[in-house]
C-alpha cells in the first residue's frame, strides 16, 4: 500500500493498494478515535483527496485499536462547555461539514466496524453506502445521556435508517449491539470477527468491475433521490444543537459526566 502523496495527517491514514481501494483508517486508538477538531478537519480534507484521486476506486472506512469511534472528543466537549452560541455553532458546521463531505464523496464508501461506535461514530456509519460490522460490537446514540441531542448527525441517522426505525434508538440513549442494528438498517452484514476482512471484500469487489464515472453519477443520483440534507437542513441541526447547549440540562449533564457522577434524571 502507498499514501496518497502531498498528505500529512496526525489523526488518520488514507493508504491505497494497487487496485485503487483506499483505505481511510481513524488513527486515534489511544483516544479511542474520538473526533477531535483536528481529527474532523482532517476527515474532511480526506474526503475531498479521495474523491479527486483518479485512481481510487473505492474507500474503506476503518479504525485502529479496539473501538471503531467513541464519539466526541472530551476536550473538544470541554472546549464547548465555555464556548459562546457563536463558537458551539462554527463547531457543529465543522462536524456537519465533514459528515456532508463523507456523504457525497463520488466514490463508494465501505465500513469496516470491528468495535464499539456511540455518538457520532453512528454520523460516521450512517454516512457510508454500506457498513459490516463485527459479531458483539455495541453500538448507540448515548447523547440524550448528556442532556444533549444527536442533532448535526441526525440527518444522516434518519436516512440511514427512516424515521420509524430511528426512533427506536435516537432519544433513548440505550446501548443496541450489531445484530439490532442490522435490523435497524445501519449495519447491512454481521459476521465474526474473524471473517470480518472477507466480508468488506465481498461488497469492494463489484465496484471494481464497473465504470467509475456511472458509481459517482448514481452514487450522486441516489442521494437526490433521498431525504434531502442540504444546507437549510443542516443549518437547522446547528440551530437545535446550539439551543441544546444552552439549557439547563446539558449544563448539568455533562458536568455530571465530567464530575463522574449521576445525573439529576438518572434514576
Amino acid at each position: 500500500m502507498r499514501a496518497i502523496e502531498g498528505t500529512r495527517y496526525e489523526t488518520i491514514r488514507i493508504e491505497t493498494d494497487a487496485r485503487g481501494v483506499a483505505a481511510l483508517t481513524l488513527a486515534r486508538a489511544e483516544k479511542r478515535n474520538a473526533m477531535s477538531a483536528r481529527m474532523l478537519g482532517e476527515l474532511t480534507q480526506a474526503a475531498a483527496a479521495l474523491g479527486a484521486a483518479p485512481e481510487v476506486r473505492a474507500v474503506v472506512l476503518r479504525a485502529d485499536g479496539g473501538v471503531f469511534c467513541a464519539g466526541g472528543d472530551l476536550g473538544w466537549m470541554q472546549e464547548q462547555m465555555h464556548a459562546g452560541p457563536a463558537e458551539r455553532a462554527a463547531g457543529a458546521r465543522v462536524l456537519a461539514g465533514m459528515l456532508s463531505a463523507l456523504n457525497e464523496l463520488p466514490k463508494p464508501l465501505i465500513g469496516r466496524v470491528h468495535g464499539n461506535a456511540f455518538g457520532g461514530g453512528i454520523g460516521l456509519i450512517s454516512v457510508c453506502d454500506v457498513a459490516v460490522a463485527a459479531e458483539g460490537v455495541k453500538l448507540g446514540l448515548t447523547e440524550t445521556r448528556l442532556g444533549l441531542i444527536p442533532a448535526t448527525i441526525g440527518p444522516y441517522v434518519v436516512a440511514r435508517m427512516g424515521e420509524a426505525m430511528a426512533r427506536r434508538v435516537f432519544m433513548s440513549a440505550r446501548l443496541f449491539d450489531a445484530a439490532e442494528a442490522e435490523r435497524l438498517g445501519l449495519i447491512a452484514h454481521v459476521v465474526p470477527a474473524e471473517a470480518l476482512d472477507v466480508a468488506v471484500e465481498a461488497e469492494v469487489a463489484p465496484y471494481l468491475q464497473v465504470a467509475p464515472g456511472a458509481v459517482a453519477e448514481a452514487k450522486a443520483l441516489v442521494r437526490r433521490l433521498g431525504p434531502p440534507i442540504d444546507e437549510t437542513v443542516i443549518e437547522d441541526t446547528v440551530r437545535a444543537l446550539v439551543t441544546r447547549w444552552e439549557s439547563d440540562e446539558a449544563r448539568e449533564g455533562i458536568a455530571a459526566f465530567f464530575n463522574k457522577r449521576p445525573a439529576p434524571w438518572a434514576g
